[in-house]
């Protein structure tokens, strides 16, 4: 037991500042970029470093350090949307070739997000965007693993029945 938690002060020991915006700026600022839109992705991106920065002496090592912060840019593109009075922007979908059915797809993939409450858009796009696990989404939430699991549950059965009513419509 004394081994493990002189492990993790080891480990938040050696965390710097400058390593952490080396290591992962990038997908801080993408994660930033999906919640504030690209426009403000920078500043939000500076702003969660800036905290990070200030709390780096409560990192307590419980979770890998990109996971903790994204949790603080989540929060920090939640409090830049609160105070510029703007709903989360819905995300850009990356597809190969632009054809008319494609751009067709994404717009109804974007109007069945735009439909989903925003707790299971947040799993959802965490989930299939960002590519976190269950327990990183959880972290970052500061939720169990199953309200993760329930939210992703429930989204995925609301996405559905509302790609389905759209193709109804289409044929």
């Amino acid at each position: 037991m004394m081994l493990l938690v002189q492990e993790k002060a080891t480990r938040t020991a050696r965390l710097d500042i400058d390593q952490l915006v080396r290591d992962h700026y990038n997908q801080v600022f993408q994660f930033c970029s999906l919640r504030v839109g690209y426009h403000h992705a920078g500043d939000a991106a500076q702003e969660s470093f800036l905290i990070a920065q200030r709390s780096l002496s409560k990192f307590r090592g419980e979770s890998k350090p990109l996971t903790w912060l994204l949790g603080i840019a989540h929060n920090e593109c939640r409090r830049m949307n609160r105070v510029a009075k703007r709903e989360e922007p819905l995300p850009e979908f990356q597809t190969t070739g632009s054809s008319e059915a494609n751009l067709v797809d994404r717009q109804v993939l974007r109007l069945a997000l735009a439909g989903l409450s925003v707790e299971h858009r947040e799993v959802v796009v965490m989930h299939e965007m960002d590519g976190l696990t269950y327990e990183e989404i959880a972290t970052i939430l500061s939720v169990p693993v199953g309200t993760v699991k329930s939210r992703l549950y429930h989204a995925f059965l609301n996405l559905r029945k509302c790609l389905q009513t759209s193709m109804e419509v289409q044929s």
